[in-house]
C-alpha cells in the first residue's frame, strides 16, 4: 500500500486548535435543530468555495457527532464551534461537553484491518470491517462518518487530549477562470 495510513489522532498542541482569529458559536445538543446549526455556520463561507454541499455534509456530520455521541443528546450541554472560512479553506472547532471518544485506538485499528482487507482485496474479510460500532452506538452508527472526514479534511483532523474536542482543516484549489 503506498503512502501512510491516515489514523485518528490526538494532540492538544497541534496548531488546528489555534482559534486566533476564529467566528464561534455555542448551540443547545438538540438533535433537531443540527442542519440548523449547520447553516448557520456555512453561511459565512465564501461563495468562491465549491464544493460547499460537502463542507456542510462534513460540519454536519461533526456536529451530529458532538450532540449524539459527546453530549447524549442532551439539551443542557452545549456544543461550541469555532470556524474560519477563506476561498482557500475552510478550518473548524467542534467541542462538546462529553466524556471524550474513548475508542479512539480501537477505531484506528479497525480502520487499519478495513484497509487492509481493502488493499489486499480480501472482500471476504472486509465483509467484518463495514461498519465500527462502540457499546453506545445504535443502528445508524457506523464511523463512516470518520472514514470520510479523514479523506475530506486534508489538511489535518484531530481530537483534543481529552478527544471531547476535534479540529480540522480542508484546503480549497483556487478556480482560475
Amino acid at each position: 500500500m503506498e503512502g501512510q495510513i491516515k489514523e485518528l489522532r490526538s494532540d492538544d498542541n497541534d496548531p488546528l486548535f489555534d482559534k486566533t482569529n476564529m467566528l464561534k458559536k455555542v448551540f443547545p445538543s438538540d438533535f433537531r435543530q443540527i442542519r440548523y446549526f449547520t447553516l448557520l455556520i456555512v453561511q459565512s463561507a465564501p461563495t468562491e468555495i465549491k464544493e460547499l454541499n460537502l463542507l456542510e455534509q462534513q460540519i454536519s456530520e461533526v456536529i451530529k457527532n458532538a450532540v449524539k455521541h459527546g453530549n447524549d443528546c442532551d439539551i443542557n450541554k452545549k456544543v461550541t464551534v469555532w470556524y474560519s472560512f477563506s476561498p482557500t479553506h475552510a478550518h473548524i472547532i467542534v467541542e462538546d461537553e462529553g466524556e471524550g471518544f474513548k475508542d479512539l485506538e480501537k477505531w484506528n485499528e479497525f480502520n487499519r484491518n478495513r484497509l487492509e482487507c481493502l488493499h489486499q482485496n480480501n472482500f471476504e474479510g472486509l465483509a467484518n470491517f463495514v461498519s465500527f460500532k462502540t457499546k453506545k452506538s445504535d443502528d445508524q452508527d457506523g464511523g463512516n462518518a470518520l472514514f470520510a472526514a479523514l479523506e475530506y479534511w486534508d489538511g489535518g483532523f484531530v481530537y483534543n487530549g481529552k478527544k471531547n474536542g476535534v479540529a480540522m482543516l480542508k484546503r480549497f484549489q483556487q478556480k482560475h477562470n
